[in-house]
């Protein structure tokens, strides 16, 4: 029998919730992963503007053309999908797609500026190719904390988040030093990431579609223990009775 810290079965330890049990109100607001519009919007506005930065087409016209594109698909959709996804109690997915949501509608108006001849091109001027390069230095701090907590979710998003992040990390280094080359192998990397993105958003809408997995995610399930107190599926002891966390 396994035993608990006093000698007493472990099953003896465990916190007696039936009086909750019998005096709580359980109401369910079952939500579709909000994930996948994020994972979405994120993939479409990253392969865009990343296919511009490998100079697969692109002139003087194209901020002024990726301006709404960007702010409503990475920025809006994404920023949404973060506010979402705090509803659902998942912490990875607000910080994310929270602040990539934000950066894209900042690099939105961003191109506006630029399209406008309000502020000059991180192409043209050092100052704001530094400057622009900053935004990023911040960015892929936060997204490789995110690519470590994702480690405990699934490997699809692991990998989505570590590309991001080593795509922002090299974007980071190509603007503020000046490397175009760096920049040329950021954006081939990021383009990766959409890709990613777009493959982990479409596994979640057929998974939610079809009510079982279609494409495999790899995702990673806590295992239970022999002899360990089994989850208490109200959750009461998380102050948040019948909430099922994350997506």
């Amino acid at each position: 029998m396994i035993t608990g810290t006093n000698g007493r079965s472990a099953l003896a330890d465990a916190p007696d919730y039936n009086f909750w049990r019998e005096h709580t109100t359980i109401a369910l607001s079952p939500v579709a992963a909000p994930s996948i519009l994020g994972l979405f919007g994120f993939a479409a506005a990253t392969f865009m503007v990343a296919a511009n930065l490998a100079g697969w087409y692109g002139d003087s016209q194209t901020p002024l053309i990726l301006f709404p594109f960007a702010l409503a698909a990475g920025g809006i959709a994404q920023l949404l999908a973060g506010m979402w996804a705090y509803r659902a109690c998942d912490a990875v997915a607000t910080a994310m797609h929270g602040i990539w949501g934000s950066f894209w509608i900042g690099y939105g108006l961003y191109n506006l500026l630029i399209a406008v001849g309000v502020l000059p091109a991180a192409a043209t001027s050092g100052t704001a190719s530094v400057a622009f390069g900053s935004w990023f230095v911040v960015l892929a701090a936060i997204t490789w904390v995110g690519a470590v907590a994702a480690t405990r979710e699934n490997n699809a998003l692991t990998a989505v988040l570590g590309t991001l992040a080593a795509g922002s990390t090299l974007l980071a280094i190509a603007l503020m030093g000046g490397v175009p080359v760096v920049q040329t192998v950021a954006a081939y990397v990021l383009l990766v990431s959409a890709l990613l993105a777009w493959y982990l958003g479409s596994a979640m809408m057929l998974e939610a579609t079809f009510k079982r997995a279609v494409l495999p995610v790899g995702k990673h399930r806590s295992a239970q223990l022999p002899g360990a107190v089994p989850r208490n599926l109200i959750q009461y002891e998380a102050g948040e009775p019948g909430v099922k966390a994350g997506q």
